[in-house]
């Protein structure tokens, strides 16, 4: 029967690698920075805002969609002049 000495530094690196693997599996990568294009939900998450309202806001040419199989997406460069524009607000009353 063989012996193997486990040293600190087979532990340490151990250690490492599976931190590094845990982190990929809990942590989602950033990838909303990313992206060219966003969906109806996340558009609805960065601006807090309800389906009827983004709805409106499509209605009203506030925001411009392509639509591919029945859902929306948003170029992501859109949202963000969206956001930045403060001539105008997102909803009106």
């Amino acid at each position: 029967m063989s012996v193997e000495i486990v040293t600190k530094e087979d532990l340490h690196i151990f250690r490492l690698q599976l931190l590094n693997d845990l982190k990929a599996f809990f942590l989602p990568p950033a990838q909303s920075e990313k992206k060219e294009w966003l969906r109806s939900r996340e558009i609805r998450k960065m601006l807090s805002i309800s389906p009827g309202t983004l709805q409106n806001m499509r209605i009203n040419g506030k925001i411009t969609p392509s639509k591919i199989g029945g859902i929306f997406f948003y170029r992501k460069e859109d949202v963000d002049k969206l956001l930045d524009s403060n001539d105008e607000p997102l909803i009106s009353a």
